[in-house]
């Protein structure tokens, strides 16, 4: 809800500084920054798009991501008026947000999505058939707040809440100091002896994915096959998402940036913000042959720690029941194991958690400890890009090398 009295956000105090386009660290030496003529809003790219940047396999960029919240049209179509009344000064909210809500950059908020997404990249030598692995290097706030947003029609209650006649907006403020990195919500914004919730800051992309064929743009809420809206809350710093390369180029993009998210994001957004993204971007030629699913390949992931497979369907036991498929090919293809044995391990040890429930097609992601599979030698393979147990280093296929062009 608008909270038209609060007082003025001590952006000091947040210990982080706002992030405007071009200022800060940018820790690599491509830089893609979210100015208008580099973003889509409410769709996603296809074969058509024209790339804004080119890089080599094995480059390291740095990409501007931008979210929608004080952007989109029910919330004014203006983001410095909008976080105004959260006590936002208007220099503390982002340029390009303002431009390109200022832009006459396309956007249909009933026929399109909610989503900003930067890009498209071309990948050098990306064809069909190939894996592209994207490594998440560093995730760093823009800005020290954001917004959780419920709408009608939406989220895992609708019909019940909201409750109130229109959408009901929540300010959040996200903190780091000694103790780590926090986010806060007031209680009673009007009354601040209420106090606040305070949870742990997780910041990932909701939106990483590759082009699909054709001169249609999907639209940027399902997710498929191209990645997209997986809003799957462990591809944070040091995950590595694996996505069929579909096009020419594989045309990579990125966009709704969140600071925070439960499993199931039930309201319709979590806590969602703009972030300063630095990844890799790996080839594996050929590798969507060789990795679970073959030809039916869709996305899945890894971090240090997990295998994560990604079961995804309008039908959520649908959704289930692919994860686990899924998980099984992933420990066949990888360590050898027989269907039925890793069944049994997954029933005794696999965890499953619900992605998200408000994106049309719902998500399952699996966690399957690397740990768990550090005696097992015999019928062993590496060769896909995943990681053995405890190390930090994605390894594909022949990964690329020498600076971005």
């Amino acid at each position: 809800m608008p909270a038209t009295d609060s007082p003025p956000l001590d952006i000091a105090a947040t210990g982080h500084p706002v992030l405007q386009p071009g200022r800060g660290e940018i820790p690599s030496g491509v830089y893609v920054p979210a100015s208008p003529g580099n973003v889509l809003w409410g769709r996603l790219p296809c074969a058509a798009d024209t790339p804004r940047a080119t890089v080599r396999p094995g480059s390291v960029l740095t990409v501007d991501t931008v979210s929608h919240e004080g952007v989109l049209e029910d919330q004014g179509r203006d983001p410095r008026g909008f976080f105004a009344r959260y006590g936002v000064g208007a220099a503390h909210v982002l340029d390009d947000a303002q431009q390109i809500a200022d832009s006459g950059l396309p956007h249909d908020e009933h026929a399109d999505g909610p989503h900003l997404v930067t890009g498209p990249v071309a990948v050098t030598g990306a064809r069909p058939g190939d894996l592209l692995a994207i490594t998440v290097l560093a995730l760093t706030p823009r800005v020290p707040y954001g917004m959780v947003s419920a709408r009608h029609g939406f989220g895992a209650l609708p019909g019940e809440l909201p409750a109130l006649p229109g959408p009901v907006f929540t300010f959040a403020t996200a903190h780091t100091g000694p103790d780590g990195a926090w986010g806060r919500m007031a209680v009673d914004p009007a009354d601040p002896a209420r106090g606040a919730l305070r949870f742990p800051l997780r910041p990932f992309l909701g939106v990483m994915g590759v082009a699909v064929p054709g001169a249609a743009r999907p639209h940027s809420v399902p997710p498929g096959r191209h990645g997209g809206n997986l809003d799957v809350s462990l591809l944070g710093v040091g995950a590595t998402l694996y996505l069929p390369v579909q096009v020419d180029g594989a045309l990579v993009y990125f966009g709704d940036p969140h600071f925070a998210q439960g499993d199931g994001e039930v309201a319709l957004t979590a806590f969602e913000a703009s972030l300063r993204a630095t990844v890799r971007v790996e080839l594996i030629p050929g590798g969507a042959a060789l990795r679970p699913g073959h030809g039916r390949i869709a996305p899945f992931a890894e971090t240090d720690a997990y295998l994560v497979p990604i079961g995804l369907d309008e039908d959520l036991d649908r959704a289930m029941r692919d994860c686990v498929r899924c998980a099984l090919d992933l420990l066949m293809t990888d360590y050898g194991i027989d269907r039925h044995l890793a069944m049994a391990y997954l029933s005794a040890a696999g965890d499953f958690a619900v992605s998200q429930v408000v994106d049309g097609v719902k998500g399952v992601h699996g966690k399957i400890r690397k740990r768990d599979f550090r005696e097992v030698t015999a019928g062993r393979t590496v060769p896909f890009g995943v990681r053995p147990p405890g190390t930090a280093e994605v390894r594909p296929i022949r990964p690329g090398s020498g600076p971005a062009q």
